[in-house]
């Protein structure tokens, strides 16, 4: 019930000044997101290191259309991944990019603007040995980022695309992605979406979601399974078996800050973990999707709010 209204909450102005106003809501963000700095994310790498969980970091911000803004998020995402390595802790790591933040949206020649500025980001990656995943958006974006996929993958093969099993072209869309090299994220999807492009049922979301996954685990790709449901998890592990695949041809994701304790118990098993670790002050938009995809997420920030009043 509340889902719809903290979605539209996300996009608002007004609300956003007031929620950031509120002096105890900033300790209660820090649960989601790792901190403001540079060496916030670089501390929680190396801290989610420690026990075998892999990261991917996001660089919080979206939908700017600001020339100098998006570039400044291309040199954000340098520096990071300088910094991690530096400490020795980016072979393997991951860089979650959303186009929106890098010029996609900007008035003239967006998509340009994008997809040089994506380019420069993936050149820093893979000169420290990590990697590059575009993050999905609203599904008015979709097209334009999976152009810019494909524009990048000439260049770096390796590049991965997130798709949203909440929205009804997914399945199709896993096809086409599922070849030799593919890196594909499989996650719910967090926007307000229309019924005439998207799933509104949790139950058809979740029959979506295991559709695509048999698509990609029978694929020959890499899947990378971001959930945090129990039984979409254990349904991700069967598929994989049945289809011969070992812990190192795909893996698990969760969210910085949600359910940790099966992060550590997926990562000691010794299947692949990775944890999206969002970091920055563009914080705002990240942490109301949080809290629409989650009622116990909701609870959590007003305890916060009352016990810091």
């Amino acid at each position: 019930m509340l889902r719809a209204p903290l979605l539209a909450a996300a996009r608002s102005k007004g609300i956003r000044r007031l929620v950031e106003a509120v002096p105890a809501t900033r300790s209660v963000v820090r649960r989601f997101v790792a901190g403001s700095e540079t060496a916030d994310a670089v501390r929680v790498a190396r801290e989610l290191a420690a026990d075998g969980r892999r990261i991917t970091l996001d660089h919080l911000g979206e939908d700017t259309t600001d020339a100098a803004q998006a570039a400044a998020t291309v040199a954000a995402y340098e520096a990071v991944l300088s910094a991690l390595a530096a400490e020795g802790l980016a072979s393997g790591a991951d860089v979650s990019v959303k186009l929106s933040a890098v010029g996609q949206f900007l008035p003239s020649n967006g998509e340009d603007v994008a997809l040089e500025n994506a380019r420069k980001i993936c050149a820093a990656a893979e000169a420290v040995g990590a990697t590059v995943t575009l993050d999905m958006e609203d599904h008015t974006t979709t097209d334009s980022t999976l152009g810019i996929l494909q524009e990048l993958r000439g260049e770096y093969p390796w590049v991965g695309a997130v798709l949203q099993a909440y929205l009804r072209r997914t399945e199709q869309d896993c096809r086409e992605l599922s070849g030799p090299g593919s890196r594909v994220r499989l996650c719910k999807g967090a926007y307000a979406e229309p019924e005439s492009v998207a799933f509104q049922d949790k139950a058809d979301v979740d029959k979506s979601y295991v559709r695509c996954l048999r698509v990609l685990m029978a694929g020959q790709g890499y899947p990378m399974v971001a959930s945090h449901d129990p039984r979409m998890i254990e349904i991700a592990a069967a598929l994989a078996e049945e289809n011969g695949r070992k812990d190192d041809d795909h893996e698990f994701q969760m969210l910085y800050g949600i359910r940790p304790e099966e992060q550590a118990r997926i990562a000691a098993s010794g299947a692949r973990m990775r944890v999206y670790v969002p970091y920055g002050d563009e914080w705002y938009g990240y942490f109301m999707r949080r809290l629409a995809e989650r009622p116990a997420n909701l609870a959590f920030f007003l305890r916060g709010l009352a016990t810091r009043s």
